[in-house]
């Protein structure tokens, strides 16, 4: 067989050969339709007066470390005028997302990341902001007060959300992004990126963040829109640009924007009969697919239009077994799924993670996707889908017998109801349910008959009544359950403990964080380190009964543990803390802020003496 790195490095040559044909015998109508971003490079002139608006509202967001019926930690706190800025420092009137760092990508209940994933696309959370006034953006200021850095990408939407009418079109448009970098600072800052020039009015503003290089949960306390009435006056500075012109980063971003149209393209395209294709004729089967298997969605779309002995490579169902949806939300919808439909026979792996919100996917178009691709489905990604509803749930239970993980996380716009029919997909090992309107008695179902999950996530989930009553469901049923979210649980007791902690033992990850309702002297922290000798994860968050012999009892029992939150005690010394790090050799995260035992001194000691380990301590100014 030939070796594979030349065959690689000509296949390359060709892709792009053939991207750069496309590109010369394009007029030059297609080329400025094609690339509306061309106009960040225009200057505007200042014709008419600038508003300056903060949010009114907060309409939507992926995750924050708050409780659903409070402001403390919220998003919510978004909107108005500031609250903290310019003080720097850890306050409850900011706003805060649910992670930080990459040490929820190190738990046991961590995801697999999705193949095909563009390398430009790093978003993990986002917040949609609504202002008053629909203007031109000359500038969006955020007011960050805590580890900033983490906002990387800034949309504007064309539709109005005070509205009465929804619009027929619905537009985003990238006002600046940037890749995750390291700010080396904890300190307050306005964030002032450069942002181009869009060509509508907007009053609905996103925020997309990664915190994966953050020492700890950033901040954000407010955020500014700057703009103009009426549309800007644009130079013709920029009109003589062509598609040659643009690099590879300008080519994906005009891809992502134009995901429906590449699709339809990949559907319909007329492609030419190639009398000799070289040595790709040649080529095993296998081998093409290999290579090709490494191009993200819009460049096998891209690939599809060069001859037909590519397009049948790209059409293969084998090529999308992992489909990440994701990165193109702001494009995908009921037409791309019509397009896709035929080529994803074989998916195993869907990730529709913040798509078909403000109508861009109905539940119909939703409907028939999975009817044609949701028999090999084994995972599915719904997080923040607010077009899913009941009827949806009840196709996914029809649809996906093979289903085994299941994302609807911040889908907080599904009725309680809707819940009822997971309780049918038998073979669900991982369930996350995080801000979503689960009603106790559907939970109890879905645990009665789900009894083979091993992952769960109820974190902030307001309308189970009794958690003592799921946990003992969770400690009958769910024996293979290795770890489980109870974030702001409002009710477990001592009680509900001692059943999950008996029923359980396989438990590595345990979330306890915000949990007002458990008290260390009824012995319930432990029990569950006796019990659980498995632990590498546990969050005792905001608990202010942890004291030294519950810390004492995770030494002598939990030798595996690798993370530990204890967040607001004063009931924990120094010495019991060294001895935990002395005993629990694993352990690499370990947050004592708001511990008024353990002050900044006595951080220092223990980094000195166990260097490996990442000791958290936050603080108010």
């Amino acid at each position: 067989m030939p070796p594979v790195f030349p065959m690689l490095t000509v296949l390359t040559m060709f892709y792009y050969i053939c991207l750069r044909r496309r590109a010369r015998t394009a007029t030059r109508g297609e080329m400025m339709n094609s690339r509306r971003t061309i106009e960040s490079n225009s200057r505007t002139l200042p014709i008419n007066s600038e508003v300056v608006q903060y949010a009114k509202e907060v309409l939507d967001f992926s995750s924050h470390y708050g409780s659903e019926n409070s402001m403390s930690y919220t998003m919510w706190n978004l909107a108005g005028i500031p609250n903290v800025y310019p003080s720097s420092g850890d306050f409850t009137q900011a706003a805060v997302f649910r992670t930080y760092g990459t040490w929820w990508n190190q738990c046991p209940s961590a995801s697999l990341p999705f193949k095909r994933t563009p390398q430009n696309f790093h978003s993990q959370d986002y917040v949609e902001l609504a202002f008053e006034e629909p203007v031109y953006p000359t500038a969006v200021h955020v007011l960050e007060t805590y580890h900033p850095g983490a906002v990387i990408r800034i949309l504007a939407c064309s539709a109005n959300p005070y509205s009465p009418n929804p619009p027929a079109e619905v537009r985003w448009e990238i006002l600046w992004s940037e890749r995750p970098t390291k700010v080396n600072t904890s300190q307050a800052r306005q964030f002032k990126p450069c942002i181009k020039q869009i060509n509508f009015p907007s009053n609905l503003i996103r925020l997309e963040v990664n915190s994966t290089l953050l020492d700890y949960y950033t901040e954000l306390d407010a955020v500014v829109l700057h703009g103009v009435k009426d549309r800007p006056v644009l130079s013709l500075k920029t009109s003589l640009i062509g598609m040659n012109d643009l690099d590879e980063e300008d080519y994906e971003e005009k891809d992502i924007c134009g995901m429906e149209v590449l699709c339809k393209h990949f559907n319909n395209a007329t492609l030419r009969e190639w009398t000799n294709n070289g040595y790709f004729d040649k080529l095993p089967y296998e081998l093409i697919q290999l290579i090709l298997s490494h191009l993200t969605l819009p460049d096998l779309c891209r690939l599809a239009q060069t001859c037909k002995l590519l397009y049948q490579h790209c059409c293969d169902p084998l090529q999308y077994t992992h489909l990440n949806l994701q990165p193109y939300w702001a494009k995908l919808n009921d037409t791309s799924l019509e397009y896709l439909q035929s080529r994803c026979t074989l998916v195993q792996w869907l990730n529709l993670s913040w798509t078909g919100n403000r109508g861009f996917i109905s539940v119909s178009g939703f409907g028939r996707f999975l009817k044609v691709c949701g028999s090999e489905l084994v995972r599915l990604e719904l997080a923040c889908g607010h077009f899913l509803n009941e009827t949806c749930l009840e196709v996914i239970s029809e649809m996906c017998p093979n289903l085994q993980e299941l994302n609807l996380s911040s889908c907080d716009k599904l009725s309680p109801q809707a819940f009822n029919h997971i309780a049918k997909l038998c073979g669900l090992k991982r369930l996350v349910l995080y801000r979503t309107k689960v009603e106790q008695t559907a939970l109890l179902s879905i645990l009665n008959f789900c009894s083979e999950l091993q992952h769960l996530s109820l974190g902030s989930c307001v309308m189970i009544e009794d958690y003592d009553v799921i946990a003992s469901m969770i400690g009958a049923k769910c024996k293979k359950l290795r770890t489980l979210d109870l974030w702001r649980c409002k009710n477990i007791t001592e009680n509900g403990i001692a059943e999950l902690a008996s029923g359980c033992q396989l438990l590595e990850e345990l979330d306890l964080g915000w949990c007002p309702t458990l008290q260390s002297s009824t012995g319930c922290f432990a029990n569950l380190a006796r019990k659980l000798p498995n632990l590498q994860k546990l969050f005792l968050t905001a608990n202010r009964s942890v004291c030294d012999t519950d810390i004492e009892e995770l030494a002598n029992n939990c030798s595996h543990l690798r993370q530990l939150d204890i967040l607001g005690t004063r009931m924990v010394s120094p010495a019991s803390l060294r001895k935990l790090l002395e005993s629990c050799k694993d352990l690499s995260l370990l947050d004592v802020s708001f511990c008024s035992q353990i002050d900044n001194r006595v951080v220092l000691e223990l980094n000195a003496s166990f260097p490996n380990v990442f000791i958290k301590k936050s603080f108010t100014q």
